[in-house]
């Protein structure tokens, strides 16, 4: 077995520093606590590091010589874009010997070819600007997640983001063409070709997209495009049961020739909650189901006929008893407030209590089978545990969440994490899906990814670590 080696755990040389600050230019860092604070803490609150310096690079010459000045003194880096992490994986160590590199200056969109259909963006760039920069070339980037007006492009392809247009476009991974990426040793591999054909041996971005900054520094990529949706049609659904709304699901790729782009989970208890914490959500239907589906469509071209296959398909599934009532929004508006009760799920997480969130994924037919076995498994070791399972059904990730019985402690329900998730995570490797769907490893999941990933899959991780960063200085104790 390839063992990890270790980084030294000793303060960071001041001459390195120096030199480092030198590299970037005065504009380029800083080591202001007050600076520093926001960037020190996950977005959960659950990781506090610490850094004798931030360093934010201009150019891509600049992180190359940042990680070439790192590798000569063994001082390990972590890569930082928006800070929205859900796993830790951005934060460093609480040792405080890590160099924190922020790509937030890199922020440039270098190009769109819309004739190719592809955009290259710096790492820095929100993704909500990729997402206007490609809507003014009349195009579409369709990676679509509700940090998005923070989350920067860079930290989406080094997590492999997921959101709610996986079904229709995949995940972010799928998305890139062309990755530039500065290497543990501080070379720069510049492979920003926007090819879709290129059959010359080993698909070298993949190695770095889902890596979470630990085999390199993503500071560029090519992007691909897609044509702009003119027409959008949304529902709300009450479904039967679990199993009818995965029978709905393929009548709606079916009926519309696979124009489903979002076809989102939504339990009873979820919109409950969201009406009592969150000011603005309605009552989406009259029929109260223990779960709904929010189901969009769209076309690229006008009265392109996609109102009408849904609503026939929704008529037959309300004969045939696989739905129990829906509603197909009128207007934009509409379609916003119905997106709103899919939100406030997400939302209400900061009012309702102690949670404890499981992001997983099954094959699609699994869903309904995983989503019983958890719940009933869950609530036996738990009685009064509330459970908010929601997400993307169309794609098979649920975020399976655990809110306290509302009679319980919240520390004393947060000091049963291990066991309730090795409940669901059990259950999960039982059905031969995953832990970790859309939101990565980092810090969270790393030692669950030892448990329940093969053992020849995390050898063969560890020979790739091993053979770009021998010297482990990429975002140690991270994934692996």
């Amino acid at each position: 077995m390839n063992e990890i080696v270790h980084p030294r755990r000793q303060p960071v040389p001041g001459d390195v520093l120096d030199r480092i600050k030198a590299a970037v230019g005065p504009k380029g860092w800083t080591d202001d606590a007050a600076a520093l604070a926001p960037q020190l803490i996950d977005w959960r609150r659950r990781y506090q590091g610490r850094t004798p310096l931030l360093v934010r690079p201009g150019s891509t010459a600049e992180v190359a010589e940042v990680v070439r000045l790192c590798a000569d003194a063994r001082v390990p880096i972590v890569a930082q874009g928006g800070n929205t992490s859900l796993c830790g994986g951005s934060i460093p160590s609480e040792a405080g010997d890590e160099i924190l590199l922020s790509l937030s200056r890199m922020n440039r969109v270098r190009g769109i070819d819309a004739a190719n259909y592809t955009m290259t963006a710096e790492a820095g760039c929100v993704l909500a600007q990729v997402q206007e920069a490609a809507s003014q070339a009349d195009r579409l980037f369709p990676l679509s997640l509700a940090a998005e007006g923070s989350c920067q492009i860079g930290g989406n392809l080094s997590t492999n983001a997921g959101g709610i247009t996986v079904l229709r476009y995949g995940n972010a991974r799928e998305l890139v063409l062309g990755l530039e990426v500065v290497l543990p040793d501080g070379q720069v591999w510049d492979g920003l070709r926007g090819l879709r054909k290129d059959n010359t041996g080993y698909d070298l971005k993949q190695l770095f997209l889902g890596a979470e900054g630990t085999l390199g520094i993503i500071t560029a990529a090519v992007l691909k495009l897609f044509p702009k949706p003119r027409e959008r049609v949304t529902a709300f659904v009450a479904v039967t049961d679990l199993p009818s709304a995965v029978e709905l699901l393929s009548r709606c790729r079916a009926s519309s020739g696979d124009a489903v782009t979002s076809f989102e989970l939504l339990p009873r208890i979820g919109i409950d909650l969201g009406r009592q914490f969150i000011p603005g959500v309605v009552e989406p239907l009259r029929e109260r189901r223990d779960y709904y589906v929010l189901i969009e469509l769209t076309s690229a071209i006008d009265d392109s006929g996609l109102r009408g296959a849904l609503e026939e398909t929704l008529e037959q599934a309300l004969e045939e008893g696989l739905i129990a009532d829906a509603t197909v929004a009128e207007s934009a508006e509409q379609s916003r407030r119905l997106w709103f009760v899919r939100e406030s799920i997400v939302e209400l997480q900061k009012f309702a209590g102690a949670s404890i969130k499981h992001d997983v994924s099954v094959a699609v037919s699994l869903v309904p089978a995983f989503m019983v076995r958890a719940i009933a498994a869950v609530t036996a070791a738990l009685p009064g545990v509330r459970i908010v399972a929601f997400g993307h059904i169309g794609d098979g990730n649920v975020h399976f969440n655990l809110y306290q019985p509302e009679a319980m402690d919240a520390a004393a329900f947060l000091a049963r994490q291990a066991e309730l998730s090795r409940i669901v995570h059990d259950i999960v490797a039982a059905l031969d899906g995953s832990i970790s769907a859309e939101h990565g490893i980092g810090r969270l999941r790393r030692d669950d990814l030892q448990r329940y990933k093969p053992a020849i899959e995390l050898e063969l991780m560890r020979r790739i670590k091993q053979a770009l960063d021998p010297s482990n200085i990429m975002n140690p104790g991270k994934v692996i």
